[in-house]
């Protein structure tokens, strides 16, 4: 291959090229690039603390509130790199259980529920302390539905860690993913 004269850049024109690739270089260089794989954002959070979610429903099952409270916990130790404290942190998590019911759901021809709903609703009041605009007070509310022909007694247990897992994660979500 034979190069003419005007194939070749001008000295000029080269020299442009070299200092705008430097240039280039040299802010990509300089930016910081902040990522999670979770989409959790704590930013400006360095402690956060979750304190107990006391079960004020109606029908209190034993040991519920203490499962939430651990679900939550155990979610954001694995989601975010904030170091969980006791009393206050820069974010915080309060609440409480206030509803937890089972209710026919369908109705089959012999006029008996087909399905039933089993529905957990959680009270959550969320304060962040870096940005007060993300705080919010919310009700979480999930359900599972369950043949009839069976006890609540025989799924409830498998039910409400499904529903606790749920609750959980839009709780986790609305907190540091903001949807």
């Amino acid at each position: 291959m034979v190069l003419k004269n005007n194939d070749i850049l001008p000295g000029r024109s080269c020299k442009i090229i070299l200092a705008l690739a430097v240039v280039l270089l040299s802010v990509l260089n300089s930016c910081k690039v902040s990522y999670s794989f979770t989409g959790a954002s704590t930013t400006g959070l360095r402690t956060i603390s979750i304190q107990y979610f006391q079960n004020r429903a109606s029908l209190v099952q034993p040991g519920l509130s203490q499962s939430l409270t651990d679900a939550l916990i155990d979610k954001c130790k694995a989601q975010t790199n904030l170091n969980i404290v006791n009393g206050i942190g820069d974010a915080n998590f309060e609440g409480e259980i206030t509803d937890y019911n089972t209710k026919p759901l369908t109705v089959s021809a012999e006029a008996v529920a087909a399905m039933n709903r089993f529905t957990i609703t959680v009270k959550v009041k969320f304060t962040n302390a870096a940005d007060p605009d993300l705080s919010f007070e919310q009700l979480f509310s999930r359900y599972e539905d369950y043949d009839s022909s069976k006890n609540l007694s025989d799924v409830e247990q498998d039910l409400s860690q499904k529903i606790i897992e749920m609750i959980v994660e839009d709780i986790f979500n609305r907190a540091f993913v903001n949807w």
